[in-house]
């Protein structure tokens, strides 16, 4: 049995240690299954009116932590406390899916040829795992845990251990707003940890947000017990500029939705920027002037909106997919590209950066960076940005700035990507489904889909002759 490991938590805005918290291993691993099991039946016995009180009161505990939870999402991952909307995002997703607790969730079907009472119910899973990403664990708290409460499970939530703080705190939440223990055990945990909750034969479903590649580990280890899987992945997603567009509007929100948004950490990002020939030049030195205006510097401090990348691995692996994409002649390197230094160098930070003139078929292109770097990309009529936007592996989500609203619905209808956002940006709503097309997974997360995905059919089919 391997015992618990302590890990220095780094935070990245100074590379310097600023806690340390126990991983779990495989047998923390198999206790929060075994405490989640019995908690689960608690939590069924409860009358769904107590159910749905239970979660609004946990609401409004997250309600009274807001500022707690955004400095610990900033400990966590640097990211600037004026990007403090994850905690406030967990408490609409609280409050939405609390409504679902006490609403019916199955139906009733006749039978041909008879007077039988067929019943359609949906049911939980039991025990779910949800495995979160370093850069959202409030949002897949609020997008995940919530719905797979409502539903009726208990839930083992594993947040990475590069940014486990506000996850850690948010368990805590649970237990004060008095849900049953055990119910939400949050167990901070590195590759054999998540391993032993994907393959543990007490969990009913794996909900997993994270990269590609460890979206086919999870898929092989789950393939064991034949555990089925969410995936919420990667992105490269493509933000449509045409000609009639709103420019300046259109450039604001093309940098806070690609470089400076967690500095290009996030599955939502924006990194290709596709841009009408005959707005290309206005439309770059707009884009350009708002990336130039980025405050870059403490997370801590309000004004700013612009902070470091994960790690140093993560300096190193960004900074290699830029000097590549020069060397290869990818595009015109036009901001950006190096490591920040002076009082900032001790932390992980990179200059936001823009490639002009890209080749969509380029490396740059094709391939998500998850860093502060957008490929600009010139199209020229409708259907070329559509072929340029779908000429991806990926299809998370897809952006399109135009005034003509008919042409919007038309191009948006045609985009392979799950979610497509019209002249606005992607905040995601827990009243809507969100997931991926292609390999940018399957699944949703919010609405009344995202409730589903926690929930099982079963068919009772009663005779009365």
């Amino acid at each position: 049995m391997t015992a618990p490991v302590a890990h220095a938590h780094i935070y990245p805005a100074t590379g310097q240690p600023n806690a340390t918290v126990t991983l779990a291993g495989a047998h923390e691993i198999d206790r929060a299954v075994a405490a989640a099991r019995e908690a689960q039946r608690q939590w069924m016995a409860l009358t769904v009116d107590r159910r749905r009180d239970l979660l609004i009161d946990l609401a409004d505990v997250v309600h009274q932590h807001l500022d707690e939870l955004a400095a610990l999402n900033v400990q966590d991952y640097a990211v600037p406390i004026s990007f403090a909307g994850n905690a406030i995002l967990l408490e609409r997703f609280l409050r939405h899916f609390a409504g679902y607790v006490d609403k019916p969730h199955g139906s009733s079907t006749p039978v041909n040829g008879s007077f039988d009472v067929n019943l359609i119910e949906r049911e939980p899973f039991g025990v779910v795992g949800i495995i979160a990403p370093w850069n959202g664990a409030l949002v897949v708290a609020g997008s995940c845990v919530a719905p797979a409460l409502a539903a009726g499970n208990a839930v083992v939530f594993k947040p990475s251990e590069l940014a486990p703080l506000a996850a850690l705190r948010f368990g805590e939440l649970c237990l004060e707003a008095g849900l049953p223990p055990g119910l939400v055990n949050v167990v901070p945990a590195a590759a054999e940890g998540g391993d032993a909750l994907v393959r543990h034969p007490g969990i009913g479903k794996i909900h997993f947000t994270g990269g590609e590649a460890t979206a086919r580990d999870v898929l092989q280890a789950a393939a064991v017990n034949l555990t089925p899987v969410v995936t919420e992945l990667g992105g490269k997603s493509a933000n449509i500029v045409f000609a009639d567009a709103d420019l300046d509007a259109a450039a604001v929100m093309a940098a806070h939705q690609g470089p400076l948004m967690q500095s290009g950490q996030s599955c939502a990002c924006a990194s290709r920027l596709l841009v009408h020939e005959s707005v290309y030049d206005t439309f770059l030195e707009k884009f350009l002037t708002v990336i130039g205006h980025a405050r870059i510097g403490d997370p801590l401090d309000p004004t700013v909106t612009f902070g470091p990348v994960i790690s140093q691995s993560a300096v190193d692996r960004v900074l290699g997919v830029i000097d590549g994409a020069v060397a290869n002649g990818s595009g015109e390197l036009l901001t950006g590209g190096r490591r920040l230094g002076g009082e900032l160098a001790p932390g992980y930070y990179i200059e936001p950066t823009v490639f002009g003139g890209v080749d969509n078929s380029s490396q740059l292109a094709q391939t998500e960076t998850f860093g502060p770097v957008v490929s600009v990309i010139r199209f020229g009529d409708d259907a070329d940005a559509v072929r340029i936007a779908n000429d991806s592996r990926y299809g998370l989500n897809a952006f399109v700035h135009t005034r003509d609203l008919q042409r919007a619905h038309r191009v948006a209808r045609q985009l392979e990507a799950g979610s497509v956002w019209v002249n606005t940006s992607s905040d995601i709503a827990p009243q809507g489904p969100y997931g991926g097309y292609k390999q940018s997974g399957f699944g949703r997360t919010g609405g009344v889909d995202g409730l589903h995905e926690f929930l099982q059919i079963k068919n009772i089919r009663i005779g009365m002759s």
